[in-house]
C-alpha cells in the first residue's frame, strides 16, 4: 500500500534559494489561476486545468522565472488548485500568501527520482534540475517512490516520499471480535471505553508564560524590520516543538488502538462549529453597547480543544488501521454525554460535573468519559452490524453537493462560452 516517508534535506546554499524560487513560482501560479477562475465564474464562463496548464506553458516565453521552475512543480499546483475548487467551490478557496503558506512543490514522476545510500546516516536523491541532494535518512524508505514533495517547516527543508510498500491489508485482525469506544474531551484527551486513558501535557505552564512574553515582543516590533523576523522565528520555533508533540502523541495513540482492537469508534465531531465565537449580543435598551455574552470563556475553551488535536487523532488512527485490518467508524455524538449506558435513560441532570455521571434513574455512578466511551461504542456496534444499503461499512465522509454544483455550471457555462483562450477583459497566465 501507498505510505509516506519524511527526511531532512541538506541542500546547498544556491540549492535552497533555487527551492524559494520555485516555491514563490507555485505561489504565483496557484493565485494567478484562482483569480482567473474566479473572473470567468463572475462573466458565467469557465476554464479548468488543461486551459491554464496550456497557458502556463505559453507564458514561459514572456517569463524567464517561469522557464526555470520544473513544469511538473506547476502543473501540480494547478491540478491541486482544480482538486479544491471542485470540492469546496471557486470562492473558499483560499489565496496563498508568502508568510503564511511556507513553500512546497512536488515531483510527480517518480521514475525521475534516484535515491542513493551514502552511509548509515545520510542518503542523497537526484531531483530533477536539483541535481544530487543530501537528506538525512533515519529510516529505510521501504518501497518504490511514487512522487516527492519539498517543503520547508521554519529554517530547515524537508522531503516527503511517497513510497509503494508492497504490504497488503490483513483480511482480519490479530484481536478478532475486539472493539473500543473513543470519547475525546479537553481534560482528558482520549478516553476509552474500558476505563484507559491517554493523555499528555503538549505544552507546559512555563511554556505557555513564554509564548505569551515571545508575542508580546513580536508586537512590539516594527513591520518589516529584521527584528521582526527574528521575533517571529521564535514564536514559531516554539509552536513548532507543541505540533511536533502533539503529532506524536497521536501516533502513539493510533498505534495502540489499531493494533488492540478490530473496531474502533469516535464520535462524528464538527470542530470547526465547536471551536466558532460567540456572536455579540448588542443591548436593546442602550445603542452601541453590548452585554456580556461569555465570549472570553468561549475563546478558552476553543483554545483548549484545538490543542488537543482532536482530528489529527482520529486520521492517525485511519492510517495505522490499514495495516491492522482495523475497522474505524464514526457515530452521531448526541446524547452520548447525557444518556446511562446501563438503563440508557437520557437527562441532562445525571451529568453532575465534567468527571461524575450519576444516573438520576437508576443511580449508576460512573465516569462521565468513560459512560460517554460506552456509548459510543454501543452505538458503532449498532451501525457496523447493520450496514445500511450502498454504504461502506467504516468512515461516513458528506455528500460533495459543492463538487456537483461546480460541476454543473461547469457543464452549462461551457456550452455558452467562446472557444477563444482569452476572453476579452479576462487575464491569461
Amino acid at each position: 500500500m501507498l505510505t509516506g516517508r519524511k527526511y531532512r534535506l541538506d541542500f546547498t546554499l544556491e540549492q535552497g534559494e533555487f527551492a524559494e524560487r520555485i516555491g514563490g513560482a507555485c505561489r504565483s501560479v496557484w493565485n494567478t489561476a484562482l483569480e482567473q477562475r474566479r473572473i470567468y465564474r463572475r462573466r458565467g464562463g469557465w476554464i479548468g486545468y488543461h486551459d491554464q496548464a496550456r497557458q502556463v506553458a505559453e507564458a514561459k516565453d514572456d517569463f524567464p522565472w517561469l522557464a526555470e521552475v520544473p513544469g511538473h512543480c506547476l502543473q501540480q499546483a494547478l491540478i491541486d488548485l482544480d482538486q479544491a475548487c471542485a470540492r469546496h467551490g471557486t470562492w473558499k478557496v483560499r489565496w496563498k500568501s508568502k508568510a503564511g503558506n511556507p513553500p512546497s512543490f512536488r515531483f510527480p514522476e517518480g521514475g525521475k527520482i534516484t535515491v542513493e545510500r551514502l552511509n548509515r546516516r545520510w542518503a542523497r536523491v537526484k531531483l530533477p534540475k536539483f541535481g544530487w541532494v543530501r537528506f538525512r535518512i533515519t529510516r529505510p524508505l521501504g518501497g518504490k517512490v511514487k512522487n516527492a514533495t519539498v517543503s520547508r517547516d521554519g529554517g530547515h527543508w524537508y522531503i516527503s516520499f511517497l513510497v509503494e510498500d508492497g504490504v497488503a491489508s490483513p483480511e482480519r485482525h490479530a484481536d478478532p471480535g475486539s472493539a473500543v469506544g473513543i470519547d475525546r474531551g479537553v481534560v482528558k484527551v482520549v478516553t476509552r471505553s474500558d476505563g484507559r486513558f491517554h493523555h499528555r501535557v503538549f505544552a507546559r505552564d512555563r511554556e505557555v508564560e513564554h509564548a505569551k512574553k515571545l508575542q508580546q515582543g513580536f508586537a512590539r516590533t516594527v513591520k518589516g524590520s529584521a527584528r521582526r523576523k527574528k521575533a517571529a522565528a521564535r514564536v514559531a520555533d516554539l509552536a513548532r516543538t507543541v505540533r511536533r508533540r502533539r503529532e506524536d502523541f497521536a501516533a502513539k495513540t493510533a498505534h495502540t488502538l489499531a493494533a488492540g482492537f478490530e473496531m474502533v469508534v469516535f464520535e462524528a465531531l464538527t470542530i470547526k462549529n465547536m471551536t466558532a465565537g460567540v456572536e455579540p449580543r448588542p443591548d436593546p435598551e442602550r445603542p452601541g453597547v453590548f452585554v456580556p455574552n461569555g465570549a472570553a470563556a468561549k475563546a478558552g475553551l476553543n483554545r483548549s480543544i484545538v490543542d488537543k488535536g482532536w482530528y489529527r487523532i482520529e486520521l492517525a488512527t485511519r492510517s495505522r488501521a490499514r495495516y491492522t485490518g482495523t475497522h474505524v467508524i464514526t457515530v452521531n455524538p448526541a446524547y452520548t454525554s447525557q444518556t446511562c449506558n446501563v438503563c440508557k435513560v437520557v437527562d441532562r441532570k445525571s451529568r453532575e460535573s465534567q468527571a461524575v455521571f450519576r444516573c438520576t434513574s437508576c443511580e449508576h455512578v460512573e465516569h462521565a468519559d468513560v459512560n460517554a466511551a460506552k456509548n459510543v461504542l454501543t452505538a458503532g456496534r449498532a451501525e457496523f452490524a447493520q450496514p445500511r444499503p450502498g454504504v461502506r461499512t467504516g468512515a461516513r465522509k458528506p455528500r460533495n453537493r459543492v463538487g456537483r454544483k461546480v460541476n454543473r455550471q461547469a457543464t452549462a457555462a461551457q456550452a455558452t462560452a467562446t472557444a477563444a483562450s482569452g476572453l476579452a477583459g479576462i487575464p491569461r497566465l
